[in-house]
C-alpha cells in the first residue's frame, strides 16, 4: 500500500462491498470508484459482475479503523474502539489499558500517527 491516498467516496465504496450488495444493480458510490479499487487490487469483479472484497482491501479498511482509533485516542483518552483494533494496536505497543477502563495512546502511537499524518492521511 505505497503510498495508495484514498477519498472518503472509496472508503464508502469499500465499506459498502463489505457489507454485501444486494440486488443486480450497485449503489452510484461503488459504481463510481470500482474502476480504481478493482485497479489496485482492493475489490474482484467477477465475469457474472458481482462485486466482493479482496484481502487487500479487508486490509485497508482495518488499517483505516486503526488509524481512526489512534486519532479518537489522541482527542479523547479512554474512547472506546473496537476489539479486534484494540489487540492489533495493544500488540504493537501503540495503546496501553488504563487502570479506569478504556485505553491510552502511547508515546510509540502518538509517533505513529504524527508519522501517518505528515503522509497526508
Amino acid at each position: 500500500m505505497k503510498n495508495e491516498k484514498f477519498t472518503q467516496d472509496e472508503y464508502d465504496a469499500l465499506n459498502e462491498v463489505k457489507r454485501g450488495i444486494k440486488g443486480d444493480r450497485v449503489s452510484a458510490c461503488v459504481g463510481r470508484n470500482s474502476k480504481r479499487l478493482s485497479g489496485l487490487k482492493l475489490i474482484s469483479i467477477a465475469r457474472n459482475g458481482h462485486i466482493s472484497l479482496t484481502d487487500k482491501g479487508e486490509q485497508t479498511l482495518f488499517l483505516r479503523r486503526c488509524v481512526l482509533a489512534l486519532q479518537a485516542l489522541a482527542a479523547q483518552p479512554g474512547s472506546a474502539i473496537d476489539a479486534d483494533v484494540a489487540l492489533f494496536l495493544g500488540k504493537k505497543s501503540h495503546i496501553s489499558e488504563r487502570t479506569e477502563g478504556g485505553f491510552d495512546i502511547s508515546d510509540k502511537g502518538r509517533e505513529s500517527l504524527a508519522d501517518i499524518i505528515s503522509q497526508g492521511f
